[in-house]
């Protein structure tokens, strides 16, 4: 983009005085309010801006409580427009005004424009008009029809994390000039998929307005992940199909509105921890030039640098109490205005920092348990960040979920055939009541994964034992190490129908175990069709065929798929599955049943305590009793479900495993088999269920799960 020749625009008729409240630029079907937070400025100027570049600047001269704020009559949707902030700048203080910048409303709801590698918004007292994207005011009304929320409770929920990009760029029946959009993503074929596969929730990647960062460009890469945000009120104009200046609004609000009709919720990745503005170097885009010291951590005793908790160079000062209702507002905007239904918060530890340490009755979550709308959705923490003292799993507040770190890396682990974790696999597979528990959060507090966007797909889990990096150009540093990962023989691309077959049934293990603990399950999209990003473990930088789904696995890798929806669907149907509250150990109180869980070595026996610390003990049977479940259901009515066994075998050779007494149940019969391609279990020599009485001995294979269900 090019600096404007052409002669300023002619001002509007009117300036009217407006108010402090709302802030950003907000249009009633007369005329739009303009307003700004700035405690450091001297002068504001509203800048609206033509097609052409022309620029007509408007003073504010109306200040509220730092409040810079005007009403335009006759101006309305469409409108492009930022600000001048004109203050001292003196970086060695912290204060970084710049009036030779347009600035972007931190409240604005939609962007249009792009930054490409320009350095204006680097360089101080360059002028970034034409160098610089620009806010549009935006038309609010919106015909929702008779859209309900879905309100799935949790221990009902199976979330699906997607990219809006990734998710629609390849699928054939997703026209052309919809992939890649929040259009293509409410497309029924992507609406079907998700429903075939069962889940409940979809999960985006950041779809708040992001920058790609220079550094990426200048490689041919881009900020394909989003965890770049600079605006929070925005959803990402690049995922519109319409390239009208704010079509991005209405084509979300349209995405909602066709999940919920669906019975799926939208729940959104959330980056309030950093900013798009980076360090010192970075560019200056709209906090840092309206207000650096009281939208960013500065370092202590030297105010030219920032705090860092992020590893992304700055992180939002949520001790300023601007910049907390700028957080606030928005999560109240997204749910009131455009429907969505929770949050997942990026290094949510950050957002916890009061001082330095991580306080878990920080402000933040003060402020979020006392909102009426905010505190009535999902909360996600992704509950660690790179600061001293970040990994905080188990420790956010009650009405928080939290990303399990410790159960990802502990069923991995088991799988894998790592020693000495059978204990904490026990704990994890029931709902982690040791993180949980004492703080009075129930088994959904965890939210359990495998795999997410950050690491490897599951295809690639069990194909890789080393990340493979090398197209980040970032000389393979970037990326974790140690993930827990095991190739099954061969590293990478093979033919070797053995290591193929047991990669196989090894995913299949990992999602049966997923979708069979007690907590909220989370896949990764394309897990479910074996998904693989040849070994690249970070491809925040990959907007590529390496990123995106590839749908042509859904006839390559169809049984996988079937497998999946099984064991989704398996899930859904026993209540055993997804209890509301921890196990107890107790017996039922009205049957004459054994306790609601119990565990036996593959020999029958109830474990001891030698048995669960065995270093090298790999295989046990868990039994889950339907008849067992305390909680009552949504009308208090007594829930009772079958009972089953979980036959765990993840030895390198095939075990004898022999069924519990008859007090557990008289007979059995399979009902999910990973040694199987669908998890469809054999039927016996009649072509009928297999009936396996009690106290029978079986053979479970080798690195298998096994699923049987009480028969009379």
């Amino acid at each position: 983009m090019a600096a404007p020749s052409t002669p300023p625009a002619p001002a509007p008729l009117g300036v009217w005085p407006g108010t402090a409240y709302p802030l950003g630029a907000s249009y009633d079907g007369a005329g739009t309010n303009f307003s700004l937070f700035s405690e450091v400025a001297r002068r504001v100027e509203l800048c609206l801006i033509e097609e052409d570049w022309r620029e007509t600047r408007i003073p504010l001269d109306e200040v509220d409580g730092y409040v810079w704020h005007a009403y335009l009559p006759g101006i309305g949707p469409g409108q492009r427009y930022g600000y001048r902030v004109h203050g001292p700048f003196d970086p060695a203080r912290g204060l970084r005004c710049d009036p030779s910048k347009l600035l972007l409303d931190p409240y604005g709801k939609a962007f249009t424009g792009s930054f490409g590698s320009d350095v204006a918004p680097y360089n101080y007292g360059q002028n970034t008009l034409g160098h610089t994207m620009t806010g549009v005011v935006i038309n609010p009304f919106f015909d929702w029809a008779d859209d309900r929320a879905p309100r799935r409770p949790y221990h009902e929920t199976v979330i699906y994390e997607a990219h809006v990009k990734g998710m629609t760029m390849t699928h054939p029946d997703v026209p052309p000039e919809l992939r890649g959009t929040f259009a293509g993503m409410a497309h029924p074929a992507i609406i079907g998929h998700l429903r075939t596969l069962g889940v409940t929730a979809v999960e985006l990647m950041p779809v708040h307005q992001f920058l790609h960062d220079r550094i990426l460009l200048d490689r041919g890469l881009r900020n394909y992940w989003g965890y770049n945000s600079f605006g929070y009120f925005a959803p990402h104009a690049e995922y519109a199909a319409s390239r009208t200046p704010g079509a991005a609004v209405t084509e979300f609000k349209a995405m909602v509105r066709a999940f919920h009709a669906a019975g799926i919720e939208v729940i959104l990745d959330v980056v309030y921890n950093h900013t798009a503005e980076g360090n010192e170097f970075g560019p200056t885009l709209n906090f840092r030039g309206i207000d650096n010291a009281a939208y960013y951590r500065l370092v202590d005793n030297d105010p030219q640098h920032y705090m860092d908790y992020t590893g992304t160079g700055n992180s939002l000062n949520v001790q300023h109490p601007h910049t907390l209702q700028m957080i606030m507002d928005s999560l109240r905007y997204w749910v009131l205005d455009m429907h969505v239904d929770g949050f997942r918060f990026d290094l949510a530890a950050t957002l916890a920092r009061e001082l330095h340490d991580v306080d878990r009755l920080a402000t933040f979550f003060d402020l979020v348990h006392q909102d009426p709308v905010v505190s009535q959705v999902k909360l996600i923490a992704e509950p660690w960040d790179v600061g001293e003292g970040g990994y905080q799993v188990g420790n956010f507040p009650v009405a928080w979920t939290e990303w399990n770190g410790k159960y990802r890396d502990t069923v991995r682990d088991y799988w894998r055939g790592q020693p000495a974790t059978l204990g904490e696999f026990a704990s994890r597979l029931t709902g982690s009541s040791d993180l949980y528990e004492a703080t009075g959060r129930r088994p959904s507090a965890s939210i359990n994964f495998v795999t997410a966007h950050d690491g490897f797909t599951l295809a690639d889990l069990v194909s890789y034992n080393e990340k493979h990096n090398e197209a980040n150009g970032e000389g393979g540093h970037d990326g974790e190490n140690y993930n827990r990962s095991w190739n099954c023989g061969v590293e990478g691309p093979t033919t070797d129908p053995d290591v193929l077959a047991l990669r196989a049934k090894q995913s299949r293990n990992l999602l049966a175990t997923l979708l069979l603990s007690q907590g909220t399950p989370m896949l990764l999209h394309g897990d479910e069709l074996g998904r693989t990003q040849r070994g690249n473990n970070n491809a925040y930088c990959q907007d590529s065929p390496l990123t995106w789904m590839d749908w042509s696995l859904l006839h390559t890798n169809a049984d996988l798929l079937e497998f999946t929806s099984r064991a989704v669907a398996l899930r859904a149907a026993h209540p055993v599955f997804r209890r509301r509250r921890f196990f107890d150990g107790c017996p039922a109180p009205t049957h004459d049943h054994p306790d609601d869980i119990a565990w036996f070595t593959p020999g029958g026996a109830a474990m001891t305590d030698a048995d669960w610390e065995t270093g090298f003990g790999r295989s046990l049977t868990v039994f889950l009793n339907g008849d067992g479940i305390r909680e009552p259901g949504p009308r208090g009515e007594t829930i009772t479900d079958d009972s089953f066994l979980l036959c765990f075998n993840a030895h390198d050779a095939a075990l004898a495993f022999t069924l519990p007494d008859p007090a557990h149940g008289p007979a059995w019969t399979p009902a999910l088999d990973c040694s199987t391609p669908t998890g469809r279990p054999a039927p016996d020599p009649n072509g009928t269920d297999l009936r396996i009485p009690a106290s029978a001995t079986i053979e479970v294979p080798a690195r298998c799960l096994l699923v049987l269900r009480r028969t009379a």
